[in-house]
């Protein structure tokens, strides 16, 4: 067999070889059609099997390997075509072969087919098809598909062409790019003259405001943001399909007839790209288009997302390997990234022209005055741009200028201005130290401080505001240019903002292969710049009505801003980011301008931007040590206010999902309790003192809801100090009142369901007689509901019995509220503790299938941490391991073997991990300080860990488990 580096004669020959096998070497027959069909399946496996080869074996790059598959079925088709009308099929006499054009369409018109697409043929007549067309098309059709080949296809006269491409601009897209295969040449040529000629006269500006329509709902559809961390490489933005939508608009535009044209050297005589520019934008094509045939033979299908499961396995194929700390998945999709940046570029720089050549000048466009056009720009068509002479080689400091008078005069920078700071960014490293270029950075990271006004009053009738979603990235809209987002954006697609800041260029593109992050490590700044810039605005004031209160009185709001911007500008180096990211801070804050407090104060918000999530979510804080220690470190209600907006902004641009109503109520409660403490306040007083204060007014309560001294009496003595320090005094009220009923009824279990919406949870309270296993059984009936807890309290009562209370979510991170789901809570719990369901077997049914494959792919190194300092009373165990149902029935099963008393619990999930967080004490209500037990308990929960992630990827190797003892 010729080799792929000869393709012409490779597909010649082949085709050859196949179109003489068809007929009996001693008749000259027609072999039968199901000879024919064996024969062309083994030619298809032949041609596809030899691509695939040759591209695996890095001897063709992606689009090339694309094109030599549409050379091959090009081939076959053709063969195929001849050998249907000439022998195939008998027609009647004297009528000859039926006029017929059998023309590529779609992505195979344009050249290129990936392995698994789809092969899309349109069958064209001279006018309405005859029996004998429709027996020819039909004979194709069912042969293409015995295959095992995926055919879309139509069937219709020039007529019938042109009017459904007048109706639909999809249908004149396919046909935009119809190519002859085979049939009647001079027919497919008069489709070709009319169908020009229909375009010219329908004009380009219709088709390409539908084509932009149809990018933005697409975009919309694949999830808007370009830096997705399991982007679709084919339709997300920055894929093959913005490549293939401005090759559409050019071809419309400029004559241009293939993509290769588009990206060619050549192209650079518009005087839109240069060679090199040119030449990156080629690359990105074939990078994207490698990408893609790895995804389709990975699959085995026309799989076009790459997943976490499939990121590591192209990474490989494509030789991205370890480099120093950054592992080669990173490397790759980091490589992916960049490279979307690329094609955005290239849109921006073209799209432009493009629609100026179809829609004309801009009407009514805003025009330059002569204090602009004495710094240097001008504007046209609407859009600000430098003046002839304006050189951003000479003058680096005129690319911060015309984004400072672009921000002004709210002007939409002009795609030439785009092309020039794109092509000069390099010079603007000259400007690091630059007082100018520093506050206008500074200028346009902040923006303009908000009017004080007081909070927007909640929509009338509770109907709220509904969460805000990201909006469309890159818009030019003037609401959005108004937004200090919109400027990062421009600054680093551009390349200004690494080159500003070396430390910033090693994020772009940076992801973290896991599940909780959906976005780039940049992308995910800057969404959190976004965030914060609408919380000041009180845009998000009735989703987080705290965050804008305290964003009203800012002291230090230039330091908040370039905190946000710094706090994770150390990830993927190693290490703690937020340390290496405080020394990195000390560094970039004067070069940007910011005084030696600010410079200070930036420095420790990125130290410590974890320290407030992580005692909410991962620490009692109930107990009076936890917030104590946190004032000590914080020590300034302002730190606090900062700390606790960036601890906001950081989790809110993680995701929308990520933020709940759970999260929002636990770091209110931890904030009050702090800022109480740094005030001075009661948090402060003895124990003694809260817990008598908290006993006497929950008696004042009971007396008014009609309780007898008794019975006030005998609930008052119930608890231990820890009890009445962990609820307040109406949740305290509730806990008499159930247990008087409880009591009345003699009952030996009694459970109750309160809804909390608000907080995004359900309460459930569990009143009956304390013993070894009991919070893990209830843990297992839980979860057998679907339920995942995120918090809990444990209290045993001198009476010997167990108040346990649970806050739980369901799947969605939302309350469970409805009746069935209520009820349904409460008899799982009931057939639990009475022994009437195997907790173990139930777990494993619903826990098989829980994550897929692409979860499975994200390695979750076990992890236990036992901490003797955290709490003056109890042992604290956290917990690091793959989230799955029945989690926590498993670790507190193991805990409770041990003879340990579990006094809270503290749960959160990232993700595919979960940190489970538990206060505990040994039977005689001591901390575990024996080093030989502490062994036995972190050997027992590995087991358990290790027993579950290896379950989990049981084709993966799991590394050594990492244990801790503070």
């Amino acid at each position: 067999m010729p080799t792929l580096s000869s393709p012409s004669l490779s597909v010649r020959d082949l085709t050859r070889s196949l179109a003489a096998s068809l007929l009996s070497p001693e008749t000259g027959d027609a072999v039968p059609r199901d000879v024919a069909i064996g024969l062309f399946r083994r030619h298809l496996a032949r041609f596809q099997a030899s691509v695939r080869e040759e591209f695996e074996a890095h001897r063709l790059h992606g689009a090339s390997a694309a094109k030599q598959l549409a050379h091959y079925t090009d081939g076959m088709i053709r063969t195929l075509v001849d050998f249907t009308m000439a022998h195939a099929l008998d027609f009647a006499p004297g009528s000859g072969r039926p006029v017929l054009a059998v023309a590529a369409t779609g992505g195979y018109g344009r050249g290129m087919l990936a392995p698994f697409s789809d092969i899309d043929l349109l069958f064209l007549t001279p006018d309405e098809p005859s029996a004998d067309v429709s027996r020819v098309v039909e004979y194709i059709l069912y042969f293409l598909w015995d295959l095992g080949l995926k055919v879309g296809h139509a069937t219709r006269s020039i007529p019938q062409c042109i009017a459904e491409a007048e109706a639909d601009t999809t249908v004149r897209t396919t046909l935009l790019d119809a190519r002859l295969l085979a049939g009647d040449d001079a027919l497919f040529a008069m489709f070709e003259a009319r169908y020009i000629v229909a375009c010219v006269e329908a004009g380009a500006a219709r088709f390409i405001t539908d084509k932009r329509k149809e990018r933005t709902a697409r975009h919309h559809r694949f999830g808007d943001s370009p830096y997705l961390v399991e982007p679709n490489v084919k339709e997300g933005r920055g894929g093959l399909r913005d490549l293939q939508t401005l090759y559409w608009m050019c071809r419309y535009t400029f004559g241009t007839r293939h993509v290769s044209d588009l990206l060619a050297p050549g192209f650079s005589s518009l005087g839109l790209l240069t060679e090199q520019e040119a030449k990156r934008a080629r690359r990105s094509w074939n990078f994207l288009w490698s990408v893609r045939l790895h995804l389709h033979y990975i699959s085995g299908r026309a799989e076009e997302r790459l997943t976490f499961d499939v990121q590591p396995v192209v990474g490989a194929r494509m030789g991205y390997t370890r480099h120093g700390r950054q592992v080669g998945v990173e490397r790759f999709m980091r490589h992916y990234f960049l490279t979307v940046r690329e094609v955005m570029r290239l849109t921006h720089v073209l799209e432009p022209a493009v629609m100026r050549q179809a829609l004309g000048p801009t009407a009514n466009a805003p025009q330059a005055d002569a204090a602009m056009r004495d710094a240097g720009f001008t504007v046209l068509d609407g859009q600000i741009l430098p003046e002839r002479g304006t050189s951003f080689d000479a003058e680096p400091i005129q690319m911060m200028r015309l984004l400072e008078w672009a921000r002004t005069r709210k002007l939409p920078i002009h795609p030439l201005a785009m092309h020039k700071l794109i092509r000069w960014e390099r010079r603007a490293a000259s400007l690091r130290g630059n007082p100018e270029a520093a506050r206008i950075f500074l200028d346009l990271l902040c923006g303009a401080p908000p009017e004080r006004a007081p909070r927007p009053a909640p929509a009338a009738d509770g109907a709220g505001t509904p969460r805000e979603e990201a909006p469309s990235f890159h818009a030019t809209a003037e609401d959005r240019r108004q937004g200090n987002a919109y400027w990062l954006h421009i600054m680093n697609e551009t390349g200004i903002m690494g080159r500003l800041m070396p430390d910033w260029s090693r994020i772009v593109g940076q992801m973290q292969f896991d599940t909780y992050h959906v976005f780039t490590v940049d992308e995910h700044t800057i969404e959190a710049i976004r965030i914060f810039g609408r919380i000041e605005h009180g845009a998000m004031a009735d989703e987080i009505p705290l965050a804008y209160d305290l964003a009203r009185n800012l002291q230090s709001r230039r330091a908040l801003y370039m905190a946000i911007l710094l706090h994770d500008v150390a990830k993927g180096r190693g290490g703690d980011h937020s340390e290496l990211g405080s020394e990195i801070a000390l560094e970039v804050c004067p070069e940007m301008g910011l005084t030696g407090e600010e410079t200070e104060t930036v420095s420790w918000l990125v130290l410590h931007h974890l320290l407030l999530s992580q005692t909410a979510f991962q620490r009692d804080i109930d107990d009076p040590k936890t917030i104590l220690d946190l004032a000590d470190t914080i020590q300034s209600p302002e730190r606090l206010r900062l700390l606790l907006l960036l601890t906001i902004v950081d989790m809110r641009a993680v995701s929308p999902r990520v933020w709940n109503a759970w999260k929002a109520t636990l770091l209110h409660e931890l904030y009050m309790r702090v800022a109480e403490v740094l005030e001075g306040g009661l948090a402060t007083t003895e124990r003694d003192v809260r817990v008598a204060r908290a006993k006497d007014a929950v008696g004042e309560i009971l007396a008014e809801d009609g309780f007898t001294p008794g019975e006030s009496e005998h609930f008052l003595g119930l608890g231990y100090g820890s009890y009445w320090l962990s609820f307040d005094q109406d949740t305290h009220a509730r806990h008499a009142l159930l247990i008087r009923e409880s009591e009345r009824r003699d009952s030996p279990l009694t459970v109750e369901t309160q809804p909390l919406p608000t907080r995004g949870v359900t309460e459930v309270t569990i009143y009956t007689a304390d013993h070894p296993g009991l919070f893990s059984r209830i843990a297992g009936a839980l979860a057998i509901a679907g339920a995942s807890i995120v918090d809990a309290r444990i209290h045993t009562l001198i009476n010997g019995m167990a108040l346990d209370t649970f806050w739980i979510q369901d799947a969605s991170g939302e309350a469970f509220e409805e009746p069935h789901q209520l009820a349904r809570l409460s008899a799982l719990v009931e057939q639990t503790l009475s022994g009437r369901m195997d907790i173990a077997r139930e777990i494993g049914g619903i826990g098989r299938m829980r994550h897929g494959r692409r979860m499975r792919a994200i390695h979750v190194p076990p992890r236990v941490v036992i901490d003797n300092r955290a709490s003056n009373s109890y042992t604290v165990i956290e917990v690091n391991g793959r989230d799955r149902p029945g989690l926590l029935h498993d670790v507190t099963q193991a805990i409770s073997d041990h003879k340990l008393q579990i006094a809270s619990a503290h749960i959160t999930t990232y993700g595919v991990r979960a940190v489970d967080v538990f206060y505990v004490k040994d039977l005689f209500g001591l901390k575990i300080t024996d080093e030989h037990r502490l062994t036995e308990i972190r050997e027992a929960l590995i087991h358990g860990l290790r027993q579950a992630e290896e379950a989990a990827t049981s084709d993966v190797e799991v590394p050594p488990v990492e244990t801790l003892s503070i």
